[in-house]
C-alpha cells in the first residue's frame, strides 16, 4: 500500500507540470496582455510599460514560468490586482466557508443516494421503480437556478425557516443557521442524477453469476443486496464521487453567490469579473492538486471496500 501511494504521488508530478504549463499558456497567450487589462482606459504607453514591469510580464517567458512555479511551491502568488490582498490569505480565509458547504453536500448526497438506489434496485421493474425514475428525469431537466429561487422564496421568505443570505465568524452558527438551506438544496438537486447512476450500478451487479449463486444457496433478497451487491457496486460509486468533486465545487459558485457565502467560489467569480489573474491562477492550480489527491484517496478506498482489489 505504501509503495503504491508513493508511486502515485510521483506520477502526480508530470500531471501537475502539464496543468501548470497549460495554465501558463492560457494566461500569457490567450488571456491577452494583463498590463492592458489593468490599464483600462489609460493610453499612455509609458504608464502601461510601468505596469508591465510591476507585474513582471516584461521578462522572458522562461523566467515568468520559473516565477510561476516558485509561486506554486512557496504558496505565494503575490497580491490581488483588484484588492491588493495577499492571494494566499484570500485562499486560506475563503476555503473555510466553501468546505462548510461542500463536505456535508458530498457526504449526504453519497449516503442518501446509495441508500435510495439500493431500495430502488430492490423493487426494480415495479411501478415504484418506474415512477421514481420518471421523477428523477423531470428533476434533472430543471435548472439549478430555478431550485435556488424557489427554495429562497418558499423556505426563506414565505415560511421563514432559514435566512436567505448571511454568514458569520462562528462555525456553529453557520452550520446551524446559514448553511442548512444551501446544503439541503444542493443535496436535493444532486440526488436525481446520483440515484439514476447508482441504480444502474446495482442493476449491473444484480445480473452477475455470484448473485444467482447466492440466491441458489437460499439467501434472502435483502441479504444478497446488502451483503454482496452493495460491496461490489461501491467501487464505481466511489469512482463517481471522485469525478464529481470538481462539479460540486463549481455548483458551490452559484450557492455562494445567491446565498452571500464568502467562500472560494464567489471569490473566483469576482476575480473573473475583475480579470484578477493571480487569484484565478492560484485557485486553478490548487483545485487541480486537490482533485488529484482525492482521486488517490478514492483508489486507496477501493482496497478498504473490496479486499480483493490489488493496487499496482
Amino acid at each position: 500500500m505504501g509503495a503504491y501511494i508513493v508511486r502515485r504521488l510521483w506520477q502526480m508530478i508530470p500531471t501537475l507540470a502539464g496543468v501548470v504549463l497549460l495554465i501558463f499558456f492560457l494566461f500569457n497567450w490567450v488571456g491577452g496582455d494583463p498590463a492592458l487589462v489593468l490599464a483600462g482606459k489609460i493610453t499612455n504607453a509609458e504608464q502601461i510599460e510601468n505596469i508591465r514591469k510591476q507585474l513582471g510580464v516584461d521578462q522572458p517567458y522562461w523566467y515568468q514560468l520559473w516565477v510561476f512555479v516558485k509561486q506554486i511551491v512557496t504558496f505565494d502568488f503575490g497580491r490581488s490586482w483588484a484588492t491588493n490582498e495577499a492571494v494566499s490569505n484570500i485562499l486560506i480565509t475563503r476555503v473555510g466557508p466553501t468546505l462548510t458547504i461542500m463536505i456535508p453536500v458530498l457526504l449526504l448526497e453519497t449516503m442518501i443516494g446509495v441508500v435510495l438506489a439500493v431500495g430502488v434496485a430492490y423493487v426494480r421493474g415495479t411501478l415504484t421503480d418506474r415512477a421514481i425514475m420518471m421523477i428523477c428525469t423531470v428533476a434533472m431537466s430543471i435548472s439549478f437556478l430555478v431550485y435556488i429561487i424557489l427554495a429562497q422564496y418558499i423556505f426563506g421568505f414565505q415560511l421563514g425557516w432559514f435566512p436567505v443570505q448571511g454568514w458569520s465568524d462562528s462555525f456553529a452558527k453557520n452550520i446551524v443557521t446559514y448553511a442548512p438551506l444551501p446544503i439541503l438544496l444542493a443535496v436535493f438537486v444532486g440526488l436525481a442524477p446520483a440515484l439514476r447512476l447508482y441504480r444502474s450500478f446495482f442493476l449491473d451487479e444484480v445480473n452477475q453469476d455470484y448473485v444467482r449463486t447466492a440466491r441458489a444457496k437460499g439467501l434472502s433478497e435483502k441479504t444478497v443486496m446488502m451483503k454482496h451487491v452493495l460491496r461490489n457496486a461501491m467501487i464505481p460509486i466511489l469512482t463517481n464521487v471522485g469525478i464529481s468533486l470538481p462539479g460540486i465545487f463549481v455548483g458551490s459558485f452559484l450557492l455562494e453567490t445567491f446565498f452571500s457565502i464568502p467562500g472560494l467560489g464567489r471569490e473566483i467569480l469576482t476575480a473573473v469579473n475583475r480579470s484578477d489573474f493571480p487569484v484565478i491562477k492560484a485557485a486553478t492550480v490548487y483545485l487541480a492538486v486537490v482533485t488529484m489527491v482525492v482521486n488517490l484517496a478514492v483508489d486507496v478506498l477501493y482496497k478498504a471496500v473490496d479486499p480483493r482489489v490489488v493496487l499496482k
